[in-house]
């Protein structure tokens, strides 16, 4: 938007005097308004040209105003040729497998009725099948007795796992203080035993110390023929003195028997 300027008879611009100077402010606004009252007038020119229409709309409330959808949705109508119905030919190889099959029937007798051409007597479980859907039922769709009836034997035999549970406790809680004791006296002649080994080994150590002149390592070969040679010796001991305690018993007289 342009403003004529004036000019004083020098030419030059004079100081401040336009076009809105001399109009005011009033015109300004004039001028700004006219864009926003033309867009407030379409809105309202479109919102009642949807009102008007007979096409069915939809309220829908926003955060701020309210809108209108229009529902244009038309289900397509379904197409059934009951004078003429397709029947599949189950003798020809060109014929899919699907259109072969009794649930394809089922269908085609749903929507045609008698004009598909099926006797609706064969599309009837045989006695075989029934079986099995009466005996899957059974098992994946129990009745409400059944499953109270399953739902108690569930419930007794987690009460007897707990019982036997509780009864294995108690049993083995009445024997723990034997098994501590039991456990005491295992350790305790276990300490004793490696006691009694430290003993015979460092008191092997020194015998072969004072063998040889010198500290020996236990693992050399030096030191454990000298401990097969020691053992051996103990051996021998042994036996001289059982076969001493046997001369003596033999030689001790039997005491006479009271008359």
């Amino acid at each position: 938007m342009s403003f004529p300027i004036r000019f004083n008879k020098s030419g030059n611009e004079s100081v401040a005097e336009t076009e809105i100077d001399r109009r005011g402010p009033s015109f300004m606004s004039r001028k700004m308004a006219a864009p926003v009252l033309a867009v407030r007038t379409g809105i309202l020119f479109r919102s009642f040209k949807t009102f008007t229409t007979l096409k069915p709309f939809i309220p829908v409330i926003p955060q701020y105003g309210v809108l209108t959808h229009t529902a244009n949705y038309h289900a397509k109508p379904l197409k059934l040729n009951l004078k003429d119905p397709y029947i599949p030919d189950k003798t020809s190889e060109k014929t899919p497998e699907w259109q072969l099959t009794e649930k394809f029937d089922r269908k085609r007798y749903g929507r045609y009725g008698d004009a598909s051409g099926i006797d609706p007597a064969t599309l009837w479980p045989t006695d075989e099948k029934l079986e099995a859907m009466i005996k899957d039922e059974a098992e994946w769709h129990p009745t409400l007795e059944v499953m109270l009836k399953n739902i108690s034997l569930r419930e007794e035999e987690e009460a007897a796992k707990r019982r036997a549970k509780e009864k294995l406790i108690a049993s083995n809680m009445a024997k723990m203080p034997k098994m501590v004791a039991d456990w005491r006296r295992e350790r305790s002649e276990t300490k004793k035993k490696m006691a009694e080994e430290k003993t015979r080994k460092d008191k092997l150590l020194a015998e072969a110390r004072e063998r040889f002149g010198y500290a020996v390592d236990p693992r050399s070969s030096k030191f454990l023929e000298m401990v097969a040679e020691v053992e051996k010796e103990q051996k021998k001991k042994k036996k001289l003195l059982k076969r001493r305690q046997k001369e003596e018993q033999a030689a001790t007289p039997l005491a006479p028997a009271d008359e």
